[in-house]
């Protein structure tokens, strides 16, 4: 292959990107040349590879991926670290942002949990919730998994109060219920722990428990108050 049809076929590459960029101007792109041999001037080939590589740089990840073959985006989150590295807004339009959810039955056992125990609080205060169940799910203390955490009994009552209170389990309002599916597939997907501090229980402002007397208190948000068991780190 000629030099001439090198350099004519980086060209093209680069202008396909610079394309799908939407029109960005060429102004933006600068190539210095402050490290070079002072007189010397810049070969075509490494000019035309400079603007491809500075505009790639521009492309949104999941505007390449639809080019072609290319990294599964929708695994995105899929960490089982207590949330290093995953960047949450607590905003619908995050949220929504997403792509759309789908899960096992731990998934759908958050979900509901979710649903029924904290859609009528904020966005933050639905994420604790979701803290709590899964700082559990972690402690020896409980069972291993969501749902074994979610359908806990003892002492005559459950761990969640929707699961024994007699109640249709039917998710009735859709926003609410997609809102739930989508904080349950990023919680499960390794987004962070960090609004409660470690806490494994909560309970509503206008209800005093027992063991509210012993336990530490770490956060209290919306309508609920957050609390860590002794002996279990946050």
């Amino acid at each position: 292959m000629t030099n001439f049809q090198t350099c004519f076929r980086a060209g093209l590459s680069a202008a396909l990107l610079l394309t799908l960029l939407g029109g960005a101007a060429i102004a933006d792109v600068s190539i210095s040349q402050s490290s070079a041999p002072k007189g010397a001037r810049a070969d075509p080939l490494s000019v035309l590879l400079g603007i491809e590589k500075s505009q790639r740089g521009q492309v949104p990840l999941r505007k390449l991926a639809s080019l072609g073959p290319g990294p599964n985006l929708g695994g995105l989150f899929k960490r089982k670290s207590k949330g290093k590295g995953i960047g949450v807004q607590y905003s619908d339009a995050w949220l929504f942002d997403q792509p759309a959810p789908t899960g096992d039955e731990q998934w759908q056992c958050l979900t509901q949990a979710l649903y029924f125990e904290a859609r009528g609080e904020s966005m933050k205060g639905q994420f604790a919730v979701a803290e709590v169940i899964l700082n559990r799910v972690d402690s020896p203390t409980y069972p291993s998994t969501v749902c074994g955490v979610v359908g806990q009994r003892g002492g005559g009552s459950c761990q969640f109060s929707y699961v024994c209170d007699g109640a249709s389990d039917k998710m009735r309002e859709p926003t609410a219920m997609e809102r739930a599916r989508r904080i349950a597939r990023v919680m499960l997907d390794g987004a962070p722990r960090t609004l409660t501090d470690g806490a494994t229980h909560f309970h509503t402002a206008g209800v005093r428990p027992r063991w509210a007397q012993r336990y530490p208190q770490t956060a209290a948000i919306g309508a609920h108050l957050f609390y860590r068991k002794p002996g279990i780190n946050g």
